[in-house]
């Protein structure tokens, strides 16, 4: 089997965007939804996303924003892909031009399958906890025996630790795990030992 990927999200700090590559994260996240606490003014993510080194993947996060604030952003970053985490619809999410994330809150019953039927070209589906209308980020989990079978590659989000990890990958086999409190010791500041562990437990076989 195919070790999970891994993706770091939140990064506000180069250290922690160099610590997190070293540790051998695929994929860096970076918030531009306003109401989250580690969001990014579009200049330090310029200079952050330009130090990403080649084969590290770069996630552009944003949440209920217009097209063109989307766009504003793109045309200063270098993304490999967008997440959204708002109520857009796919035709919102595909037309930018890149491949796409969609997160599904999995506060209800029947949330995954049906973010499967209206988001069949997404490039995944991240299943987190939070609340509709949340950005994510809360270190809650949800109970990952509700996950359905899904016609799209799962990543698993929501309270993952280096603690917790290698069980939710183990019971989920999801494609790729993502995580933001679980590796911080406040919100945007990563620390280096816990990214380590959490990468090294995720991909542990």
């Amino acid at each position: 089997m195919t070790p999970v990927k891994v993706k770091i999200c939140g990064i506000t700090r180069l250290a922690d965007s160099q610590a997190a590559v070293a540790a051998g994260a695929d994929a860096l996240g970076f918030v531009f939804a306003p109401r989250s606490k580690r969001k990014l003014p579009l200049e330090k993510a310029v200079a952050l996303v330009g130090e990403v080194p080649a084969f590290v993947s770069r996630v552009g996060l944003f949440m209920d924003q217009s097209s063109a604030e989307v766009a504003r952003v793109l045309e200063r970053l270098a993304l490999n892909l967008l997440q959204f985490h708002g109520s857009e619809d796919a035709g919102f999410c595909r037309q930018f031009g890149l491949p796409y994330i969609k997160a599904v809150a999995m506060e209800s019953a029947g949330a995954a399958e049906q973010a499967g039927r209206d988001f069949p070209d997404a490039a995944a589906l991240l299943l987190d906890s939070h609340r509709a209308g949340q950005v994510g980020g809360t270190g809650q989990t949800f109970d990952w025996g509700t996950i359905p079978r899904l016609p799209l590659p799962l990543v698993l989000a929501g309270g993952l630790t280096p603690v917790n990890v290698r069980r939710a990958v183990q019971q989920v086999r999801p494609w790729a795990v993502d995580v933001s409190s679980g590796v911080e010791d406040a919100p945007g500041v990563k620390n280096a030992e816990k990214m380590r562990m959490f990468i090294r437990e995720a991909k542990h076989e």
